[in-house]
């Protein structure tokens, strides 16, 4: 059966999200003269990852919104760096997360692999995205890097809106729909072996696990396809 269809991760399979928030953190860090309150550069970035996996998990639970999980993102951070943050008021969090972003998003890029092969599977398949995070952030990050034109306006399902969180087959199966085809004739494509190629599979769609770093083991037990580059996709696609 011919693939129709290709729905895209965003962050870390389009867009460089992991060199982004290096950049940004410790360039913010850098201007508020906070880094010298860390062993170095590498413990600030690893701290604030920690933080950020503990309080997005609590976003994708519903337990927060998106622009609460900022706001316990920093206060946890400066809790880690000595600061009493117990009543710390929304505003001051955000002003501080706005920061950081400004830095994050002055060093936003897609990889280079990302606009020719969208441009290349365009005109002969649908594209959409499934993203764990906000629509409104997904389609800035797309507008910003010049790839939201690749995609249907219909077909960016984002965890947010669609009220449930991949691995949830259901999230895989609404972008199918907004996309007008069944799951089996569409691909899905995403850097996390867990929450995107496994989860695409249970869905009943055709995953493409990226793993552009080369540096993890490749699961056999599913004979899901490894890619290390974007560039490799068109010519993986059944056809």
């Amino acid at each position: 059966m011919p693939i129709r269809g290709v729905l895209f991760d965003v962050d870390d399979t389009l867009f460089d999200y992991s060199g982004s928030e290096q950049a940004g953190i410790l360039a913010h860090l850098h201007h508020l003269d906070l880094l010298r309150r860390l062993p170095g550069p590498q413990a600030a970035v690893a701290l604030w990852r920690e933080v950020t996996r503990e309080q997005y998990a609590r976003f994708l639970s519903g337990e927060l919104t998106f622009t609460a999980q900022q706001h316990e993102r920093t206060r946890h951070f400066l809790a880690r760096l000595g600061e009493d943050t117990a009543a710390m008021p929304d505003e001051r969090a955000a002003a501080w997360f706005a920061g950081y972003t400004a830095h994050r998003d002055a060093a936003q890029a897609a990889f280079p692999d990302a606009a020719p092969v969208l441009a290349a599977l365009a005109p002969t398949h649908r594209l959409g995205i499934v993203s764990n995070s906000s629509t409104a952030q997904q389609r800035r990050k797309l507008h910003a890097t010049g790839l939201l034109h690749h995609f249907e306006d219909t077909a960016i399902v984002c965890s947010d809106e669609h009220g449930e969180a991949k691995p949830a087959p259901g999230i895989f199966l609404a972008a199918c729909a907004r996309l007008g085809l069944p799951p089996h004739q569409v691909a899905h494509v995403g850097d996390n072996y867990t929450l995107d190629a496994l989860a695409a599979l249970d869905a009943g769609l055709h995953p493409f696990w990226l793993d552009r770093t080369a540096t993890h083991p490749s699961p056999a037990e599913h004979d899901i396809p490894v890619l290390h580059t974007l560039t490799a996709l068109p010519a993986a696609l059944p056809a």
